[in-house]
């Protein structure tokens, strides 16, 4: 089976699907990931076909940060989205027998589908149907609403989630010769969240084509070695804390390297300092800084990490069974963040507004001197090495496929 998988957005937005492409690929699918430009050398080093998506998601964010009003945001974001309806609509076109759509271009991916013939299938992230259990991530509180209060919170996310790329949906059915308006309900396919029911149960008012599947842990490049120097500064001394902000901050790189330094200095720890989109550097003999490194391996060579509670940074930590201070930035990192709270494995959070050195430092030490977090730590991270998150996903292709 030709199968596509769609995302765009940060690294974080594509590297899961990389090992969900692998697994899918050894079992015999022809697997491409349509992704942005940017990430072609990610995709093709993990064994896949890369079609591109137009876009540069990290201009994006540095002219959000630039933007004077909220008219200038929305015509960026327009812009962005009339980009991705294009990419989408080519990808489709260049074959494919089923699509595996990301939330985000989800609007997109479904009006291709019906305009192609191709069965779409959600693939999200993050929970991604109303539910009176919890606000849904991006939900403007993290707090339990009540039922009603929670269902409210949720259908208002996915309201303005669909908002972003309603104009981009409707230029799109045109272009493509589909009646106007957005697909009929029973257009919808099944959905398969890919995180832990550990992390996140399952809510019982789901309706029954709604998965929780597990993690679709990043694939690591074919031929990937650690950098000699990362190598030499991790056997040098005690396991050191990670610090990084992924895909945020952009522009805050000097400010971010400054404060870490002496977070870092404050809690007396070494560290190891991802760049990331911020460009973050560290200073001093026990701070080194790194470019990209797969999570897999550079964190269960840690003591903590320190990180801006993305989802796929977030599952990569509870993976390595090490405890967390997790940095909130936007959408749906503060909702991951207090998930990691609940689950006992950070002490607490810290909302990026609220980062100084003294309040990050006071953290890191909490973070490695409490042992009930590094004790809750290891038992999820046993819990989640049974588990097989593309497991359901395989199992719903093959009865597919047999049908």
């Amino acid at each position: 089976m030709r199968i596509l998988i769609i995302t765009a957005g940060s690294r974080g937005d594509v590297a899961p699907y990389t090992g969900l492409g692998r697994r899918l690929r050894d079992a015999g699918h022809q697997v491409t990931v349509a992704a942005h430009p940017s990430f072609e050398a990610l995709v093709a080093g993990c064994g896949l076909h890369h079609r591109p998506m137009p876009g540069d998601p990290q201009q994006l964010i540095r002219d959000w940060a630039r933007a004077t009003s909220r008219e200038e945001t929305r015509a960026l974001t327009r812009a962005y989205a009339d980009g991705l309806a294009d990419g989408v609509a080519q990808a489709v076109a260049g074959g494919a027998d089923l699509l595996l759509t990301a939330q985000g271009p989800a609007p997109l991916s479904r009006t291709a589908g019906e305009a192609f013939g191709v069965p779409v299938i959600g693939t999200y992230l993050v929970p991604a149907l109303a539910t009176a259990r919890f606000p849904l991530p991006n939900a403007h509180s993290t707090d339990d609403l009540g039922a009603e209060g929670n269902l409210a919170a949720g259908r208002d996310v996915l309201k303005r989630a669909e908002g972003v790329f309603v104009g981009a949906v409707t230029a799109l059915r045109t272009r493509l010769g589909l009646p106007a308006g957005p697909p009929a309900p029973a257009d919808v396919r099944p959905v398969f969240h890919g995180y832990s029911p550990l992390v996140v149960p399952r809510p019982e008012d789901w309706p029954s084509w709604a998965h929780v599947a597990g993690y679709w842990w990043p694939a690591r490049p074919d031929g990937w070695h650690p950098p000699a120097e990362l190598a030499d500064f991790l056997q040098a001394g005690p396991p050191p804390v990670f610090l990084g902000f992924g895909s945020m901050a952009v522009g805050q790189g000097e400010r971010l390297g400054e404060l870490v330094s002496a977070a870092v200095k404050r809690a007396g720890v070494r560290a190891v300092v991802q760049a990331g989109w911020a460009g973050v550097s560290g200073h001093g003999t026990d701070v080194l800084a790194v470019g990209d490194v797969p999570h897999d391996w550079l964190f269960p060579r840690t003591a903590a990490v320190v990180h801006h509670a993305g989802a796929g940074t977030t599952a990569a930590g509870l993976r390595a069974g090490v405890p967390a201070v997790p940095v909130p930035v936007m959408a749906d990192q503060p909702f991951w963040a207090a998930r990691l709270y609940k689950l006992g494995v950070a002490p607490r959070t810290i909302p990026f507004p609220d980062l100084t050195a003294e309040a990050l430092g006071d953290a890191i030490t909490a973070c490695v001197s409490e042992p009930s977090h590094h004790r809750r730590a290891a038992e999820l991270a046993h819990a989640l090495a049974a588990e097989d998150g593309t497991a359901p996903l395989l199992a719903h292709l093959a009865s597919h496929t047999a049908g």
